[in-house]
């Protein structure tokens, strides 16, 4: 089953190229013939020369990042973009959610769907789309919200995964917020679920795991490709031991979202090196798998600075504001484990009910994929796709900060000019605080 990319705006066109480079890298330098086959089956489709095409589409309001990506995949000589697979204008949608949403996205509709429905056709059978974007802009978030509404209404029995990409805290646009707390509420009721990546925990990755000195856009792009593509890539199943899953969003998401209210979904990759590392290093996988879990339930986004103090409740049954200082609480975690001797791999520490709200039945919180594959050069990785409350306090400070601009009526006056109101401003509000509560008392 194949997996059709969107990329949506600067970001997503910037994250997508490295995300099928990062695949399609790992799937040629590993040995096993039917996993290489099974990746390239999945992310891309083999023209009449027999040269490897992304099943992806472009799309942005501006041309000069799609040119620059479509040049840069076609002289890599490994693989290409589609020659009709990408759209753009000449005018960009000036960071404003209202201009991408109300304004081009309309205005577009049909070229888009009909550049989907192609790559779509393409695909003997549908595994889900993927859809990355950034929340802070204009056409990454309001365009890309709109594309996410047309491909829901178009697709209403596929699975739709958005990768979200969050904005530093300390602003990159004025009102990133807004068109983050815009993004985030439509987003939830359209799709299946949102892989989320804050700027700032990447940074703190290029800079304290990768000891990279002056961090570049590419820089946080590799890190966020890196864990996509461990996440995406072929792995044995609990329901198919004995072959790699054809249905990787599907399954991903029949394990991890276990109810409409709670969509949000984190990752923690361990270890994160510099490639100049890898061979001088060594790991077991015990000790990756203990600071793994301490990162989880510590709320800790990289394997240094782990508080190994954080510890999980004796009792299951506690509920609402948990009273364990800086405990992070799960309503499920998917591990996947790839390298060697990943058959002595345990993950049972991650059964360990205390993890868990207390209304889940146990077998259905927890659940391991493996590949004996090494991934991307790592021997040993781990990565953990978790739906908890790590995202809590991120989405917290941008619903305040955006609540307090809205207050003061600021910048209201440049969305209401493209068609919306300040009541659908209140609706987005109403909805992230009614999420923010539903994960608060877990």
């Amino acid at each position: 089953m194949s997996v059709v990319t969107v990329q949506l705006g600067q970001c997503g066109n910037q994250i997508g190229p490295e995300v099928l480079s990062t695949v399609y890298e790992d799937s040629t330098g590993a040995h096993a013939r039917t996993y290489k086959e099974c990746s390239y089956e999945r992310f891309f489709r083999e023209d009449a020369e027999g040269a490897l095409v992304a099943r992806a589409v472009l799309i942005d309001m501006e041309p000069k990042v799609i040119a620059q990506t479509i040049a840069k995949a076609s002289g890599s000589g490994k693989w290409r973009y589609g020659e009709k697979s990408h759209f753009c204008q000449k005018q960009g949608s000036g960071n404003n959610w209202a201009n991408g949403y109300y304004v081009h996205g309309p205005q577009h509709k049909d070229v888009v769907e009909d550049l989907v429905r192609r790559e779509v056709e393409r695909c003997d059978r549908l595994a889900g789309i993927f859809a990355m974007m950034s929340v802070a802009g204009g056409t990454g978030s309001g365009v890309g919200t709109y594309v996410t509404q047309c491909l829901r209404d178009t697709y209403p029995h596929s699975f739709i995964l958005n990768h979200l990409t969050w904005p530093y805290g300390t602003g990159e646009v004025i009102v990133q917020n807004y068109n983050s707390v815009l993004t985030l509420s439509r987003l939830y009721t359209l799709s299946d679920a949102l892989v989320v990546h804050e700027n700032d925990t990447v940074h703190k990755i290029c800079s304290q795991l990768m000891n990279i000195k002056h961090i570049s856009v590419s820089d946080l792009n590799k890190v966020i490709a890196h864990q996509l593509g461990s996440m995406l890539q072929p792995a044995y199943t609990t329901d198919s031991p004995a072959h790699y899953s054809r249905n990787p969003i599907g399954e991903m998401l029949s394990s991890l979202v276990c109810h409409p209210e709670y969509k949000l979904l984190s990752m923690l990759n361990i270890p994160h090196m510099a490639q100049t590392s890898l061979e001088y290093s060594a790991y077991t996988w015990p000790g990756l798998l203990k600071h793994l879990r301490q990162m989880l339930i510590a709320n800790a986004r990289m394997e240094e600075g782990i508080d190994w103090k954080v510890c999980v409740p004796s009792n299951r049954a506690e509920g609402g504001r948990n009273p364990h200082v800086g405990f992070n609480r799960s309503l499920s975690n998917l591990l996947i484990l790839r390298g060697k001797e990943v058959s002595s791999a345990d993950g049972g520490a991650f059964k360990e009910s205390g993890l868990y709200v207390p209304w889940l039945p146990a077998d259905g919180t927890f659940h391991t994929w493996h590949s004996p594959v090494p991934f991307s050069g790592y021997e040993k990785l781990a990565t953990l796709i978790s739906n908890n409350q790590s995202l809590l306090n991120p989405l917290d400070n941008i619903v305040q900060k955006a609540w307090n601009m809205f207050a003061s009526r600021a910048y209201i006056h440049q969305y209401t000019k493209f068609g919306i109101s300040e009541d659908d401003f209140l609706e987005s509000f109403t909805m992230l605080e009614q999420i923010l509560s539903s994960y608060t008392h877990l």
